[in-house]
């Protein structure tokens, strides 16, 4: 008797790549492994997308729409960013490498395109150059990505070491800080034993980095008139 082959369809091979991300993060990610994965032959994948840079720009497509579903654009311009930045973040973090897609991936596929306009948008009300609007948002997606990214990577260290090692290696980074002078980590050290680098990836930590941005912002901006109120005075003869 013949052999079946599976069903299978576009949205089930990214539902599929998406488990295989957050299985084997995107370093171990392959389309031989994602054929394996949903049960047909590494070539037929080749129907349904060029490349694996093709399945990475679908993907990153996919999260694109999903941001533009959640996001809700209220209020000036200083409240839109930040609810651009908390809905990117929380978007991000529940789909495995999906911070590593959008930065190996170009606004080429329609929601990609949508979700880059409706950023853009966040800023029009800003009496900023086009160009600086642009890179505004560029610093903003930045500070977003690699925080995620950040936090991601961080987690995953702490598992291999968890997984190798059975416990953290807290006492003997304190010793190591002990042994070294004041002047070589005297304020590392001092950081550690408070507590203080157990705040990366947490929400305090995510909301003061965006105030900062948001605040750099705003004061380029005040500037900016400022500049421009000061070459409207007439100078005397």
């Amino acid at each position: 008797m013949k052999k079946q082959q599976p069903q299978i369809s576009e949205d089930k091979i990214l539902e599929a790549s998406w488990e295989l991300l957050g299985e084997e993060g995107i370093e171990k990610f392959s389309l031989r492994r994602l054929a394996d994965r949903v049960g047909i032959q590494a070539p037929s994948l080749y129907w349904y997308f060029k490349s694996k840079q093709d399945l990475y720009q679908r993907l990153a497509n996919q999260v694109s729409k999903i941001i533009l579903e959640e996001f809700r654009s209220e209020g000036d311009w200083k409240e839109q960013l930040a609810g651009l930045a908390v809905t990117v973040r929380s978007v991000l973090r529940r789909y495995p490498c999906s911070t590593q897609l959008m930065m190996l991936t170009l606004p080429h596929e329609p929601d990609y395109i949508r979700f880059t306009n409706r950023s853009l948008l966040c800023l029009e009300s800003t009496p900023l150059e086009q160009e600086q609007k642009f890179q505004v948002l560029l610093t903003l997606l930045n500070y977003v990505f690699y925080f995620v990214l950040d936090d991601y990577q961080h987690q995953r260290n702490v598992s291999a070491i968890l997984e190798e090692q059975g416990e953290l290696p807290n006492g003997e980074m304190i010793r190591l800080l002990d042994s070294m002078s004041e002047s070589e980590a005297g304020l590392f050290r001092r950081m550690y034993k408070s507590g203080v680098f157990e705040l990366m990836g947490t929400d305090g930590a995510f909301e003061f980095g965006l105030k900062l941005i948001l605040s750099g912002i705003e004061q380029v901006i005040k500037e900016q008139k400022q500049e421009k109120s000061n070459d409207g005075i007439a100078k005397p003869f």
